[in-house]
């Protein structure tokens, strides 16, 4: 065998270093198949950031396949073996799970810990029958399947450069608040489909068949105090990660707008979407000052 082609062996944590990077290359393609809101967001950090938020936005993402698209008869067991799957990643073992594996060098790079993980999956357990939810199951719900997602992203932003540490009290406030509003855009974006497919009613005593133009005027209203409290505490991020945040809360901004102008028997009938040339304009805009400085 010639010299060009001969086989090379790597050192051991060489060769971990490459897959580590595979997985994370490979849980990079899940948001760019799935979001293009948070895809563009993505696209303005730097390449370490953007790599764990993809890894993030992986697992969730995974999570979510299974108690919404799968939902097969054994999905309970499918969610649980995941779950394993990106405990096991995170306490550092090696996963033949891409997404898993990808997740658990982000979690140990930015210090996510089970203190997040673990009230995510509950919440993805509570999604595998259908849920009428009351003020304090919504709430723990929220909670679990968005704000503590927002945390680990805040983690990613404010540690990726310098290590896992403890985060500012405001800012995971903050974090957890825009967590929440864009959940619950989402719930609003989806109502007929939640109802009605899948059996599900998230916001308390609201359904797609009963929800009126004054209820809907309350939901929006909610929404905007969660992003002008999540807006406050902007200025704590670096530089490319305020605008990557600011380029995401304003498209789910515009979105909310869209949907507060839709009446509310129209509402649960459609899908209100931003067409991608806007989310396209809005993330030019956002990125224009810091690509011309």
């Amino acid at each position: 065998m010639t010299g060009s082609r001969r086989r090379v062996h790597h050192h051991n944590t060489t060769s971990l270093a490459q897959y580590d990077d595979a997985a994370q290359a490979a849980a990079g393609q899940v948001i760019r198949r799935y979001s293009t809101s948070f895809g563009l967001g993505a696209r303005l950090l730097p390449r370490a950031m953007r790599r764990h938020i993809e890894s993030i936005y992986a697992m969730v993402r995974v999570a979510d396949e299974v108690v919404d698209t799968y939902r097969g008869s054994d999905a309970g067991t499918v969610l649980a073996g995941f779950e394993s799957s990106v405990q096991g990643a995170m306490s550092g073992h090696f996963s033949t799970d891409l997404v898993s594996h990808a997740f658990g060098v982000t979690s140990r790079a930015v210090g996510i810990t089970q203190d997040q993980t673990d009230p995510f999956f509950a919440s993805m357990r509570m999604d595998l029958s259908p849920h009428a939810h009351d003020a304090e199951s919504f709430a723990r719900y929220v909670f679990g399947s968005a704000e503590v997602v927002g945390e680990m992203c805040l983690a990613v932003f404010l540690n990726t450069a310098k290590g896992a540490r403890p985060l500012p009290a405001d800012a995971v406030v903050g974090a957890r608040r825009l967590g929440a509003a864009y959940q619950k855009i989402n719930f609003l974006r989806d109502l007929a489909m939640d109802d009605e497919q899948l059996g599900r009613s998230y916001f308390p005593g609201i359904t797609a068949s009963t929800l009126s133009d004054s209820q809907l005027v309350g939901l929006v209203a909610d929404c905007r105090a969660d992003i002008v409290a999540a807006e406050s505490c902007l200025p704590v991020l670096p530089r490319r990660a305020r605008v990557a945040v600011r380029t995401t809360i304003d498209i789910y901004s515009r979105l909310l707008n869209d949907i507060a102008a839709t009446p509310a028997a129209e509402l649960v009938t459609t899908r209100v979407r931003v067409p991608h040339p806007a989310k396209l304009a809005i993330a030019a805009r956002n990125a224009w000052p810091w690509s011309t400085s």
